[in-house]
């Protein structure tokens, strides 16, 4: 599986080679493979879905850079990672799946973890325009979402939103750059959030959630795929 252009775009300026690494949020191991593939001494991939843990494991389970990456199956807020060890973090895709409460522990523990002059990219989505499809789609999953867990599982945050929330912990603003405008919502991407919208929903109580996954359904079916909105990416840095 190829390493996609966004990660390769977001790391194209940062100086991997040699450096210990964290990619928060494994996803599917996009990254993981980026940063090998870029020269990393060690990559930790951490992320809480074990599906994506064994995913990005078997990625390069067969080649010479599993040597070089150990997946941890656990939560970024409390990363049994040693203070000041590691020397680049990558959260791609990671920041819109956490509510203001997470993130501000996640970010803790970036802070924590990072070595003296550690840098960090942060890649992530902007909040959709008012003429996108695809937001009353989310809307859905959110509303599951409260009703099943008490918080959303979407928020999309504006680059300003999370530039202040890093440099408020110490990093210094290094970069922004676009990754993708407008971003291809496919079929597929479409139907994933329906599955987790459709999995809320069977939390919810009496025939809300029927109905919630009923409109989830209809809306990905409606819609098929969009393109809308924009990717961004973020870069700072500790002080050495």
């Amino acid at each position: 599986m190829a390493v996609p252009n966004t990660v390769t775009a977001a790391l194209a300026d940062r100086p991997v080679e040699g450096r210990r690494c964290l990619e928060a949020g494994a996803g599917v191991g996009n990254t993981t493979a980026g940063l090998l593939d870029a020269g990393a001494e060690r990559v930790y991939a951490v992320t809480n879905d074990r599906e994506h843990a064994r995913t990005t494991r078997e990625r390069v389970a067969d080649d010479t850079r599993s040597d070089r990456l150990a997946v941890l199956d656990a939560d970024l807020r409390t990363l049994a990672l040693s203070d000041d060890s590691i020397d680049l973090i990558t959260a791609h895709g990671l920041c819109n799946v956490l509510d203001p409460a997470a993130l501000s522990a996640v970010a803790a523990t970036f802070r924590r973890v990072a070595a003296p002059g550690c840098h960090l990219v942060i890649d992530d989505y902007a909040p959709l325009p008012e003429t996108a499809a695809v937001r009353e789609l989310f809307a859905v999953e959110n509303a599951a979402a409260e009703l099943a867990t008490g918080g959303p599982a979407l928020t999309f945050y504006p680059p300003d939103a999370l530039r202040r929330c890093f440099v408020g912990g110490g990093w210094s603003f290094d970069r922004e750059r676009t990754l993708l405008d407008p971003v291809p919502w496919t079929a597929a991407h479409l139907s994933a959030h329906a599955d987790a919208a459709r999995d809320h929903a069977a939390a919810c109580p009496g025939d809300l959630g029927d109905r919630l996954a009923a409109r989830a359904d209809r809306l990905a079916a409606e819609i098929g795929s969009e393109s809308a909105g924009r990717m961004y990416s973020l870069a700072f840095r500790l002080p050495a």
